[in-house]
C-alpha cells in the first residue's frame, strides 16, 4: 500500500464525544487488537461515497476477527454544518454502529484552531485519511485518500496473522 509509514507509537486520540460505544475507546484499551482507524467528514465527497462504504465493507468482513474499526470524524472546515447532533444523524441514516469519535478542537476554538488535534497528531492531510495500527500500537499505515479494497483487505488480513 502506497502512504506506507516507518512503524512508530499511534499517538493519542483527542476525542471530544464518543458515538456507537460505551466508554472511550483508546489505544491502551484496544492494545492487543488490530485497529483499523479511519478520519472522515460528513460533507466530504470522497469520505461519503468511498471511504465511509469501504469501512463499513471493513467492519462486516472481518467482524468474525479482533479488528476493531474505529471512525474518526475529523472536521477543518464547515464547523457548523458538521456539528455533533448533525453527526449522529448521519450515523443514524448510514446505519454507522462501530465506535465514531468527534476529533477535539483546542480549547473547543473552530474559529481560532481550525485543525483538530488528532489530526495534527498524525499529520493528516485532509480526509480521508485510512490508519492501521498493530497489536502493540504502532502506526504501521497511514493513507490521505482511496485506497483499494483488495490491498487493504490483505494489509488488514498480515496485521492480524501477527502475533
Amino acid at each position: 500500500m502506497t502512504g506506507a509509514t516507518v512503524p512508530r507509537d499511534a499517538p493519542a486520540w483527542n476525542v471530544s464525544r464518543w458515538f456507537n460505544v460505551d466508554g472511550a475507546p483508546s489505544l491502551s484499551s484496544l492494545r492487543g487488537r488490530v485497529v483499523f482507524l479511519h478520519a472522515f467528514q460528513m460533507l466530504c465527497p470522497a469520505c461519503v461515497q468511498q471511504a465511509v462504504p469501504q469501512s463499513l465493507k471493513v467492519a462486516a468482513a472481518f467482524a468474525s476477527t479482533d479488528l476493531a474499526v474505529i471512525g474518526l470524524h475529523t472536521v477543518f472546515e464547515h464547523h457548523h454544518a458538521m456539528g455533533p447532533d448533525a453527526l449522529q444523524v448521519y450515523l443514524h441514516e448510514n446505519r454507522i454502529g462501530y465506535p465514531v469519535g468527534v476529533d477535539a478542537h483546542r480549547d473547543g476554538d473552530t474559529a481560532r484552531h481550525p485543525l483538530p488535534l488528532t489530526m495534527q497528531a498524525y499529520a493528516m492531510q485532509g480526509t480521508p485519511t485510512l490508519m492501521l495500527i498493530d497489536r502493540q500500537g504502532r502506526l504501521r499505515r497511514q493513507r490521505f485518500g482511496l485506497v483499494d479494497d483488495l490491498r487493504l483487505g490483505a494489509e488488514i488480513a498480515t496485521l492480524l496473522a501477527e502475533p
